[in-house]
């Protein structure tokens, strides 16, 4: 999907995501703020702000956010809330993730939140926070995760299965999704950037499907094929989802991952 493309998908979705539930008051948020421990003199980059939500979670404690995001829309999001809540400290920029328009050693923490899935290149976003960051610098990303092991035979095997089967999931409600990652891969991403992991946990989300298919404006017949996929996945991928029913609503799980790394200095 095309940049131009991304920014129509989510120009038109911004209102929702300044009140959704998930990034508004999901439970990464206050962690991610916990886990790194920003500092009054920091300056935090915050990559894919979508409506501002992490960026407006850091701004209390540090000297400056840059909230940078592609799309406009979301970008003016950010900046009204920013105003409501009277935080003068949070400056907006338009950027792509794999080409951060910044200086290099800028930054004491770059952020990403339930936004890398979107990205063309995850291993390229984080070299491009690796290369903002000042040497010991911390990056702090929450992103859905995909299932996944270092292990060989059937059972590597079904969660490799159960791993497509879920990224088809997204790309049929949002064209605009690249590709969960399974926890492994996001450690090598880490490591092969410069970073210490130095904290990694997870969390389950859970999910209204009414609410995640009216996020993304997902038509009708899709809205369908998205509840077949759901109530019909195969037991991997079922294991993972555990789609819960009642009455008409149906509920399922995400995992999310909270991965915080340090850039090494080098000696």
């Amino acid at each position: 999907m095309s940049k131009q493309q991304v920014q129509h998908q989510f120009g038109r979705a911004a209102a929702d995501y300044a009140v959704s539930g998930v990034h508004a008051q999901g439970a990464s948020l206050p962690r991610l703020v916990e886990l790194t421990q920003p500092q009054s003199d920091w300056r935090v980059l915050d990559v894919a702000t979508g409506a501002g939500h992490t960026a407006l979670a850091f701004a209390p404690h540090v000297a400056q956010v840059v909230a940078s995001d592609i799309t406009p829309e979301m970008l003016a999001e950010t900046a009204r809330l920013a105003q409501e809540r009277g935080l003068d400290n949070v400056t907006t920029e338009t950027a792509v993730a794999h080409s951060l328009p910044f200086d290099d050693n800028s930054f004491h923490l770059v952020a990403c939140r339930l936004a890398a899935h979107h990205f063309p290149s995850i291993p390229q976003f984080i070299a491009e926070a690796a290369r903002v960051l000042r040497p010991g610098g911390l990056l702090a990303v929450a992103d859905t995760i995909a299932p996944g092991s270092r292990l060989r035979g059937k059972k590597a095997k079904l969660l490799r299965q159960a791993a497509r089967y879920l990224n088809a999931f997204e790309k049929l409600r949002d064209p605009s999704h690249g590709r969960l990652l399974s926890l492994p891969e996001w450690e090598d991403a880490y490591r092969e950037a410069g970073f210490q992991l130095i904290h990694q946990e997870t969390i389950p989300m859970w999910l209204d499907f009414d609410d995640y298919a009216a996020r993304m404006r997902v038509s009708p017949e899709n809205r369908i094929r998205l509840r077949a996929m759901l109530l019909q996945a195969p037991q991997s991928a079922a294991d993972f989802l555990t789609p819960q029913v009642t009455g008409d609503r149906i509920a399922f799980r995400f995992t999310e991952a909270i991965l915080i790394g340090r850039l090494m200095i080098e000696e």
